[in-house]
């Protein structure tokens, strides 16, 4: 059941539509062969046309492990001793140990379908489990990458798809723990997982590869050195100082931090995206600015595990780029986000609108200009509504108390604010429209084999 780009032509008018420039009022965009052909502002609606009333573009999530989906709200009880990231991360490996390739798609499918009916249209699958449950790599290496690109085009989102490489359980090149078996790889191993994840990808439109050494603790600077040019001019994501703990056991093996580490010892550019960051000091953030990297920041899932929270204010006022994504997926919320974002800003240095930018005072527009450019820059994929792009959008229930009596970044503020996921309408990915009345077109079919499969895994663990 995958589904197909829009091939034909469509017309679609929005009473209020958000552009590169801003808010415009009667947009027409006709849409032929999934991208944008014409787009033509203040102009009535023709007939035939399909009439909104709020659109905006799609938002890039620029990383998610869809596979944890499965675990959302199984990790929320105490253990015997303080519970943290490290005691999360055990669970989730023994939550791994019990999925099989047809668990794996049907769990991704109702997190992408999930994606879809909150905003995101496009997603960069952080991509790590990769064997056999007890470590084997299958016939074809490429199997669980090839059941990532079936659950995307079952549900229809765009994806850039980052294959992992993971060696190590430690700083120093450590030994892989057993919990860890499912994702470890040599480089040799490694460069066939990139290129059968190429060939998985094949069949989807506007799919993107790039690669994603997990962590400076799962490789050592060298290894990403030498997989670097696997990546082929695509994106470079990485895991780096989303612990405390993994800050100061970096400190005792290097003396260096982790972001301190990587920026000296790696060629960090536009390309790369360095997930969480959350552990930042002012002079490595002033570094990440300057080299044009995107941050990945994941607020409800930092917020979950108890990370911390990152420093974006003074991020954004050196210039700093940032995407937002939906890391272990326990809860998938566009708008939640951006505006727990927000939150975190405001709570931690007890001041109101703190994202908010020049010559943009709407902390919404703020917030989702940013996170667009960045999400796109990180997935290295556009997502500009213009001519020539991919009809990637949109559009929010005008009716929305939420909404009410709002123009432009007013409802975009009302939206993040004060909105919830029932707030959008319809999704379209290339033209075609995937989300209706809120709901995927396939909700009732994935959501089927979704319960069958974490009824499998969990009467298994």
């Amino acid at each position: 059941m995958t589904i197909h780009n829009n091939m034909s032509r469509t017309a679609l008018w929005f009473r209020s539509l958000l552009l590169p420039d801003g808010g415009a009022d009667g947009v027409r965009l006709v849409i032929r062969d999934g991208r944008i052909e014409t787009l033509t502002k203040d102009t009535p609606a023709e007939t035939g046309d399909e009439i909104h009333e709020i659109g905006l573009p799609g938002l890039p999530n620029l990383h998610s492990h869809a596979f944890q989906r499965g675990m959302a709200g199984l990790t929320e009880q105490r253990g015997a001793t303080a519970d943290s990231f490290w005691t999360w991360r055990e669970a989730m490996y023994r939550f791994v140990d019990h999925m099989g390739p047809e668990e794996v798609e049907a769990i991704a499918a109702q997190a992408f379908l999930e994606m879809l009916e909150s905003g995101f249209t496009r997603v960069g699958e952080f991509h790590y489990v990769h064997h056999d449950p007890d470590g084997t790599p299958y016939a074809d290496i490429g199997e669980l990458a090839a059941r990532i690109a079936a659950a995307a085009g079952e549900t229809g989102i765009a994806l850039t798809l980052l294959p992992v490489f993971y060696l190590h359980a430690g700083f120093g090149g450590l030994p892989a723990v057993p919990g860890q078996r499912r994702f470890i790889n040599d480089t040799d191993r490694y460069g066939r997982l990139v290129d059968a994840s190429r060939k998985a990808v094949s069949p989807l439109s506007d799919a993107r590869v790039g690669i994603a050494p997990h962590s400076l603790r799962a490789a050592t600077p060298a290894e990403i050195l030498e997989i670097l040019p696997l990546a082929n001019g695509g994106p470079v994501h990485i895991h780096v100082a989303e612990q405390v703990k993994e800050v100061e056991d970096c400190l005792r093996w290097s003396g260096q931090r982790p972001l301190e580490l990587l920026l000296d010892r790696l060629p960090v550019d536009e390309r790369w995206c360095l997930v969480h960051a959350t552990h930042v000091t002012e002079a490595e953030s002033a570094d990440i600015a300057a080299c044009g990297a995107v941050v990945g920041l994941c607020p409800i899932t930092e917020a979950n595990l108890g990370d911390g929270i990152f420093p974006a204010q003074a991020f954004m006022e050196r210039g700093g780029r940032f995407g937002v994504g939906s890391d272990s997926n326990v809860l998938i919320d566009a708008a939640e986000e951006l505006r727990l974002l927000e939150y975190g800003q405001r709570l931690s240095l007890r001041t109101r609108n703190a994202l908010a930018r020049a010559p943009t005072p709407s902390v919404g527009r703020s917030l989702f200009d940013a996170a667009l450019a960045g999400g796109a820059q990180a997935l290295g994929a556009p997502s500009t509504l213009a001519v020539g792009q991919p009809a990637d959008l949109v559009s929010l229930k005008a009716d929305d108390s939420a909404l009410a009596h709002r123009q432009h970044d007013r409802w975009l503020d009302g939206w993040i604010f004060a909105g919830r996921r029932q707030t959008v309408d319809c999704v379209w990915r290339a033209g075609t429209r995937l989300v209706n009345g809120g709901r995927h077109i396939h909700r009732d079919a994935i959501g089927r084999r979704y319960r069958l499969a974490l009824h499998k895994v969990l009467h298994q663990s």
